[in-house]
């Protein structure tokens, strides 16, 4: 095992702004112009908050793939997530849980194909760009919370965050026959090439936009063709053709729309929380996990953007060749256990630890080996801190989505509890390591002393083990051991 202690922690913000870009809240953009404002807490970023990139999903265009867009807006429509209780639950845990996967009072609208901007502003040298998509298993998610609040993360290491509102459920992943599918997909393929046009305009270089994502978001954002830049890793069955249609004229059904043949017509009629309702009502597929459930509308082949031999395109080495940072939470299961709890399922701490193993390590593996393999950079790590203020449980150690609080900075605006100087050290490490990979995926970790992923060599990094503030490396074969071909 190596230890590692050269990141060093910054002492202040870097106050170098020119007066007048300080004072100036307006960029010109494809849109026109947009107009900014200084964020709340951070106040040497600006934040321009609800920018469409395509025109409002509506009438005629639900269910339709996004049209280029020619003040603010709510976001998506979806189910919102609903709290259960859970034995031991902190007093954070219904802060924690809110803010993570949407489910506070924000309004939500089919009109919602906007994205949101932090920077320190347009003068000087052009900042690596940042484009966060959110995770939810396809079914929830939104950029209105403090979670995902990109103004910390800007402010730590002038770089220009993004978060995207794109279609989730039902409306995203309709599964019509005859019909264009995965339109969440081509949402966000829409607003990485808005970015693409418009990034200069809030300081950032167009030719330095990075994508991460979060859970079903690593998966998704693997096929963008840009540069990457993920966390957690989250896998589950793709639906078919077959199961996609049925989905959706079970839903058409629900919503009196018939459950067969043209029902596009009625269904862009209907109601949108008649839409939402039916797709509430329809059972998901049978799964193989006991720990988690299938989302109904997802993903499925179309042959355009998601494929169903991704096995043979991998280890041919066709997959998008740009470096990459992978990495999981070290209790995964823990966020898991909470809906499993409240379904009646009890799985034993051995059968929970295998869920990740399964789910998320071996995959892990499995993408670092195949990258490996054609010369692609990749850099892993497996995140193990385990902070009071974001804890959900007395053993709930770090669960899924936990590091996110790391790289956007904001477990204190999310849980009102202030960080531990550790907490603080670690997450300046992180926010520091992710702005280096940013700025050159190629090298830009090399130069902080964190090794490309190697099999049989000490790299993979564990952040907050022990809840120490500095990262060391351990050999994969440390928790690979019980994948298939490790």
């Amino acid at each position: 095992m190596k230890s590692l202690r050269m990141f060093g922690v910054a002492a202040g913000c870097l106050l170098w702004a020119a007066l007048a870009d300080c004072l100036s809240f307006t960029v010109n953009t494809t849109n026109g112009p947009v107009t900014g404002h200084p964020a709340k807490t951070a106040s040497t970023v600006h934040e321009f908050l609800g920018i469409p990139y395509a025109q409002p999903p509506v009438g005629k265009l639900r269910f339709m793939p996004p049209q280029r867009y020619v003040g603010d807006q709510p976001d998506c429509v979806y189910t919102p997530a609903k709290l259960v209780p859970f034995p031991g639950a902190t007093p954070n845990y219904a802060r924690i849980l809110t803010a993570f996967m949407g489910s506070g009072a924000n309004a939500h609208s089919e009109d919602c194909l906007t994205l949101n901007v932090w920077t320190k502003g347009t003068a000087g040298r052009k900042r690596p760009v940042l484009v966060f998509f959110y995770g939810g298993r396809f079914t929830i998610g939104d950029t209105n919370t403090p979670f995902f609040d990109g103004q910390h993360f800007s402010e730590a290491e002038n770089v220009v965050v993004v978060t995207v509102n794109y279609r989730v459920g039902i409306f995203g992943f309709p599964g019509a026959p005859g019909l264009r599918q995965n339109l969440g997909l081509r949402d966000q393929r829409l607003a990485v090439e808005w970015l693409r046009d418009n990034a200069g305009a809030f300081g950032g270089d167009p030719f330095k936009n990075n994508i991460f994502g979060q859970s079903s978001e690593l998966w998704q954002s693997m096929r963008i063709p840009m540069r990457i830049e993920t966390t957690p890793l989250c896998c589950f069955p793709l639906n078919s053709r077959e199961l996609a249609a049925r989905n959706w004229y079970n839903a058409s059904s629900l919503a009196g729309c018939g459950s067969a043949g043209d029902v596009l017509a009625c269904m862009q009629s209907k109601p949108v929380d008649d839409i939402r309702l039916a797709a509430d009502k329809v059972p998901p597929p049978p799964n193989t996990s006991v720990a988690r459930s299938q989302p109904v509308f997802q993903p499925g082949p179309d042959g355009e953007l998601i494929f169903d031999d991704y096995e043979s395109l991998a280890s041919q080495g066709k997959f998008i060749q740009t470096p990459m940072i992978l990495g999981h939470g070290d209790r995964e299961s823990s966020f898991y256990n909470i809906s499993a709890s409240a379904r009646g399922t009890v799985l034993t701490d051995e059968q929970w630890a295998q869920s990740v193993t399964e789910v998320f390590g071996c995959p892990a593996m499995k993408e670092a080996d195949y990258r490996t393999q054609h010369n692609i950079p990749l850099w892993r790590y497996r995140y193990f801190a385990d902070w009071s203020n974001t804890r959900l449980f007395p053993n709930s150690g770090a669960y899924h989505g936990v590091d996110l609080h790391m790289i956007f900075g904001n477990s204190e605006g999310v849980t009102g509890d202030p960080e531990s100087p550790d907490q603080t050290i670690l997450k300046r490490i992180m926010q520091r390591t992710w702005a280096a990979f940013a700025a050159d995926p190629w090298d830009g970790l090399k130069r902080h002393g964190w090794p490309v992923y190697k099999k049989d060599a000490y790299t993979v990094a564990r952040l907050g083990y022990n809840n120490s503030p500095f990262p060391d490396f351990v050999k994969p074969a440390a928790y690979d051991a019980r994948c298939p071909g490790a």
